[in-house]
């Protein structure tokens, strides 16, 4: 089977090699810059022939020959001229120019009419022209590319307000991409276009007032340098601004003598660097520069150069190919006849699959001829020259190897003195006490000061403190214009704002931010609410009246009750001396009158009495009234726990929402400050209302600084809505000021640079490592700790302050005091009424009388609640026994007659015994005599008593017979006894 097809393999075989020898082909190249210091691109075309004449596959390729025509301007009469030369000469392809439109238009007709393969290297034309047979193949980067380049940017940078400056009317033609991006979006493009004057300076002007960071220059290389000198002139080149250039030659800047090589200007690049004859490339256009020129008119390659160099090797590479499979012919061909090149679609199809690398990099088309899979490199500015920092690909789309700004610590911080604007403000920024013999930084202390010290020191940078000028944050105007330290920040004034600056939404669309170095939120200060005082009577307040006159009817019966029930009762009489049954028989009865009433005082108040009930019905009694009084005593302990609690906690409002709610107390913020910007863009209703109020409320609520607003919650009745920071430091120095409620949102301070600032990076990283040193805590403590009041989140968990359970423990002290002087002035009005009856007997038998009543044996038995049972001699053989003093017949008729006689002061002498020594002084107890009693068989404790003598006048003891015409002395309900002999008698 192979032998039979042998023949027809060898045969074609022999026709391919036929058909493919060497061959010898012209390329026409037009260029529209003849001079020799130009931009090189003749000696581009120059090499790029003698390249490849020079490489060892000749027997495929053949000879090489260029034929280069040059256009003195842009004519197209002169243009259609020299292409009709052109075709005559039998050209495989034509090349070039890089800068004429109205040349292009013609050379893309005339090459479309033809079948010649036109490979341009011009920008893009901006009406593009079909052609059924035959397209155009461009080998520069598409408009629409760049654009989505410098979009893709736009995005990295997170760049929400630039600005376009287009050096040329079709400016925005070639930037439709971009302009459709920023429509989408709610992002700000601004487009300024040069006059004819072609002087940037007024529209520079423009563009530093309206305070943009980013501006996109479409221009050539040429006026793109003279942006940057005008731009340099205005001190617009410096770290806050990002210079964005479309033009492709982005290497030709000559950036060595800007003024600030802070800048930050980035372009881009399709040079491939790495491409083996790149350098013996450059070498040889310096090398020509040097020999035809005095200097060299371009800083780095140019690349019209560059792609007439890729050109040619496109154009050979595709027609080797094409010569592979078919002999390439040239045909000489006539701009008055419509003859057409018989190759040329083949040779164009060939063209769109090339894939090559060349000083532009990697080259390839697509089907519509533009060029593809290629990447732009983006470039950016730096002391060491242009460097890297990331590309754009035609298909994966925009891939960043170091975020701009790139400029480390070492190019920018170092030495570097930088301006600080702040505010003052406790304890963030103070002024020393002897400020005024300081100067510069050093007139300064506060947290935000030494915070600033502990950065300069690990970032290797100087500073100066300047206070703002107006003294406010900064707050947005109704015409955008900003105040404070964020327009001075947007105006470059300061470098940096370090202060109590809260970062807002709103301030983050005009400056940068650094890190949060501190968390806070929103709070209310308000005074502390005392009560009111309590007074004499307060101790009555955890009980109604009601009650309180209940539990004294409740006293008053039971004491009643108690009384009735022991008297009722036969085992609440008893008698104390059990010893003496034998000799006589005397029952008491603990519970009278006066010790019924104060038997349940002992009860109510816990303390008890010596009194203790016998008889189960007075035990029912007295177990009833303390369960009772524990009940009572428990209520009133609880409620007035509570109620001194309540008095504490008693305040007007406890949340916001309190205060939204009433208008008695006015309240408001510090006016130009992030809280009442949080207010004002608030969508919470409660915080909406709020606002309307303070906006609408006259006098103005709104204060011009902290301790404005402080001073007015102190004598007004004013809250004052600030940062939960400044409420806790002002909290810990004035016990008078409190917390209401908790936190209304949540924020943080930060360090604020102007937008687009190298230096963000840095300081982000520098408080990151105060935070995890814990730096920033000791110096929150130094600067917050040390007040005289105790720290606490809430006026509630502390309670009243001391000055006002002082005045509580006082108050009670009071009452005590006054109770003991009224508990003295009692007693001594009991002395005084008792020694109205003192009786004193003198030795001579004399009777004195004081200005009260003699102690009696009656108001002995009265007071202490006896029955007496027979005489008077048992009485005083009772009190003998009992401890009490002895009382004679004789001595009681004397005292009793001498009282009832003499009020005042009297003498008499006793009959029937003798004087005794004895004094009825209260306090004192009188000497003991004995008794005299006889009975029967001359033995004590017989069955009758004899009667003793009396005085006249004077009523007898008790079981005794009275003198004539004597009232004898008795007790109500007495019960006499008769003790025998073994019976007993009542």
């Amino acid at each position: 089977m192979l032998g039979a097809w042998a023949p027809l393999l060898f045969l074609a075989m022999w026709v391919r090699n036929a058909t493919s020898g060497p061959l010898s082909f012209r390329l026409a190249a037009i260029l529209d810059d003849p001079m020799e210091c130009s931009r090189g691109e003749r000696l581009a075309i120059t090499l790029a022939k003698d390249s490849i004449n020079r490489s060892s596959n000749r027997s495929t390729t053949g000879k090489l020959e260029v034929d280069i025509f040059e256009l003195l301007r842009d004519s197209e009469y002169e243009t259609g001229e020299t292409m009709c030369q052109i075709m005559s000469k039998g050209v495989v392809a034509v090349l070039g120019p890089s800068a004429s439109p109205a040349s292009n238009s013609i050379i893309s007709n005339i090459c479309g009419e033809k079948e010649v393969p036109y490979v341009k290297v011009a920008p893009e034309d901006i009406l593009k022209v079909q052609f059924p047979r035959f397209t155009t193949l461009d080998l520069r980067p598409t408009n629409t590319d760049i654009s989505m380049a410098v979009a893709g940017l736009l995005t990295f940078f997170n760049s929400s307000t630039s600005c376009l400056i287009c050096a040329q009317a079709d400016c925005l033609l070639n930037l439709e991409v971009l302009l459709r991006q920023f429509l989408i979006s709610k992002e700000t493009l601004s487009v300024r276009m040069l006059d004819d004057s072609q002087d940037p300076t007024p529209l520079l002007k423009e563009i530093r007032d309206d305070k943009t960071a980013t501006i996109i220059v479409d221009a050539n290389a040429t006026m793109s340098h003279i942006i940057l000198e005008r731009a340099s002139e205005l001190g617009m080149l410096s770290v806050y601004y990002t210079y964005i250039l479309t033009s492709l030659e982005f290497s030709l800047l000559r950036l060595d003598d800007l003024a600030d090589q802070r800048v930050n200007i980035v372009g881009f690049s399709v040079f491939n660097r790495t491409h083996p004859f790149f350098q013996d490339f450059v070498l040889s256009l310096n090398r020509s520069w040097q020999e035809n020129c005095d200097h060299a008119p371009f800083a780095g390659t140019p690349l019209s150069s560059a792609l007439l160099f890729d050109a040619v090797h496109t154009v050979v590479a595709a027609v080797q190919e094409l010569n592979r499979s078919q002999n390439v012919g040239a045909t000489q061909l006539s701009c008055k006849s419509s003859k057409i090149w018989e190759h040329g679609t083949s040779l164009m199809n060939y063209l769109r699959m090339v894939e090559l690398e060349g000083l532009t990099g990697h080259i390839e088309f697509n089907s519509k001829g533009q060029r593809s899979n290629y990447a732009l490199r983006i470039m950016q500015n730096s002391r060491d020259g242009l460097r890297q920092i990331g590309q754009w690909h035609s298909e994966q789309g925009l891939s960043m190897e170091r975020k701009l700004p790139s400029l480390n610590v070492t190019d920018t911080l170092f030495n570097t003195t930088l301006t600080i604007t702040t505010i003052l403000e406790n304890p963030y920024v103070m002024l020393r006490a002897n400020h005024q013999e300081l100067e510069g930084n050093e007139r300064y202390e506060g947290f935000c000061v030494d915070m600033l010290k502990e950065l300069a020191e690990i970032l290797k940078f100087k500073y100066r403190i300047r206070l703002v000028g107006d003294g406010v944050y900064g707050v947005s105007g109704t015409n955008g214009t900003w105040t404070g330290m964020v327009g001075e920040l947007i105006s470059r004034k300061a470098d940096l704002a370090v202060a109590a600056l809260t970062i807002t939404a709103e301030r983050e669309k005009v400056i940068d931010f650094s890190k949060p170095f501190m968390t806070l939120g929103i709070s209310i200060m308000y005074r502390v609410h005392i009560g009111r005082r309590p007074g004499y009577f307060s101790f009555l307040d955890p009980f109604s009246p009601g009650v309180w006159l209940f539990m004294l009817l409740a006293y008053l019966a039971v004491s009643c009750v108690l009384f009735l029930v022991a008297r009722l009762t036969p085992y609440e009489w008893y008698n104390p001396h059990p010893c003496l049954k034998g000799r006589c028989s005397l029952l008491i009865n603990q519970y009278s009158l006066g010790n019924s009433f104060w038997f349940p005082v002992g009860g109510f108040m816990q303390q008890g009495s010596t009194i203790a009930p016998r008889a189960l019905s007075t035990r029912c009694v007295s177990g009833v009234w303390w369960a009772f009084t524990l009940i009572i005593i428990s209520s009133y302990t609880a409620n007035l726990a509570a109620f001194l609690t309540v008095q504490r906690m008693e305040v007007p409002i406890e949340s916001v929402d309190d205060l939204a709610d009433q208008t008695a107390i006015e309240y408001g913020t510090m006016h130009g400050g992030s809280t009442m910007t949080f207010f004002q863009n608030s969508r919470y209703q409660t915080y909406q209302r709020m606002w309307n109020y303070m906006y609408s409320k006259q006098p103005s609520v709104f204060v011009k600084s902290t301790e404005e607003g402080i001073a007015r919650v102190l004598n007004s009745n004013y809250a004052y809505l600030l940062e939960s920071t400044m409420n806790e430091y002002y909290r810990q120095r004035n016990c008078n000021l409190t917390q209401i409620g908790g936190l209304l949102d949540t924020k943080g301070y930060g360090i604020g640079m102007p937008l687009g600032s190298v230096y963000r990076d840095e300081f982000d990283l520098a408080i990151l490592k105060l935070q995890e040193e814990n730096r920033l805590e000791i110096l929150k403590r130094k600067w917050w700790d040390g007040g005289k009041c105790p720290k606490e989140e809430d006026h509630r968990a502390k309670g009243e302050p001391p000055v006002t359970q002082l005045q509580v423990q006082t108050e009670s002290f009071m009452k005590l005091l006054s109770c003991y002087v009224f508990l003295c002035r009692s007693g001594h009005g009991e002395h005084r009424w008792d020694l109205r009856g003192a009786c004193v007997w003198s030795s001579g038998g004399h009777l004195h009388g004081g200005a009260g009543v003699c102690v009696d044996a009656t108001s002995y038995a009265r007071n202490r609640a006896v029955r007496v049972r027979g005489d008077a001699t048992r009485a005083a053989g009772h009190r003998a026994v009992s401890g009490q003093p002895a009382v004679t017949a004789q001595t009681w008729s004397q005292c009793v007659a001498t009282a009832a006689s003499a009020p005042g002061r009297a003498t008499g002498a006793g009959s029937g015994s003798k004087p005794q020594q004895w004094q009825a002084v209260h306090g004192h107890r009188p000497p003991r005599t004995p008794l005299p009693q006889t009975g029967a068989g001359g033995r004590p404790g017989g069955t009758r008593v004899q009667s003793h003598s009396h005085l006249p006048g004077v009523p007898a003891l008790p079981g005794h017979s009275s003198a004539p015409g004597q009232p004898s002395i008795a007790h109500p309900q007495r019960r006499e006894y008769r003790v025998g002999e073994g019976h007993q008698q009542q």
